[in-house]
């Protein structure tokens, strides 16, 4: 089961997901996509929650209050970070989150760290976790499936974009050949006007 959430401060709203159980944190590591942003409470034990940035987003262009609605729901959801004040959240790419054979179940580490956020937070503020909890939803999505689909998607786009590209290059070549052709003719043109004008046969002596 994994929770859906909806952050709805910014226009167009923000997905917001997190899995039940550490069990399933171990599926949305494994199927995250490249658009999301990890986050947990530093140092304690929390919720794995993922913000799904729009494509073309970076972490750095988090709107500041989709921000603060992640680190808030990942205090409230961290047996110890929920009681206490003053605790920092750390956030990174999807794509820094580096997982190996000896780590437990639920257990991450990170390829490089200079990848890796920090925000704190002074203390819970319940208006802001409530109107989350509001649009809390159930579901049992097919993780794979939508990584592949989405992952398909992207290829087709890719796909797109180099036939267009290919496409603009011959376009351009094209008419660099035309531009090189009639450049190419007007100076013939002009080299045998010039040897006409020089052979003498315009000359007005018909004897």
């Amino acid at each position: 089961m994994v929770f859906y959430f909806t952050s709805e401060v910014v226009s167009p709203p923000y997905t917001i997901y997190m899995g039940k159980d550490k069990y399933e944190n171990e599926d949305l590591i494994k199927y995250g996509w490249p658009e999301d942003i990890w986050f947990h409470v530093d140092k304690l034990s929390s919720a794995h929650v993922y913000l799904r940035l729009p494509k073309g987003l970076t972490i750095d262009g988090i709107p500041k209050e989709v921000l603060i609605d992640c680190a808030q729901l990942v205090k409230s959801n961290s047996i110890q970070g929920c009681k206490m004040n003053n605790i920092n959240v750390v956030y990174t790419p999807w794509t820094n989150l580096k997982k190996t054979g000896g780590m437990d179940v639920g257990q991450i580490g990170f390829h490089r760290q200079k990848e890796v956020r920090l925000v704190a937070v002074e203390k819970k503020i319940n208006e802001i976790v409530n109107r989350l909890e509001k649009t809390k939803e159930e579901r049992f999505p097919d993780l794979a499936a939508e990584k592949e689909s989405r992952d398909r998607e992207e290829r087709t786009e890719k796909k797109t974009q180099i036939q267009e590209i290919k496409r603009n290059e011959r376009e351009e070549m094209k008419k660099k050949k035309e531009l090189e052709e009639l450049k190419s003719y007007s100076s013939l043109m002009k080299s045998d006007k010039m040897t006409t004008n020089e052979d003498g046969n315009d000359s007005d002596d018909f004897m």
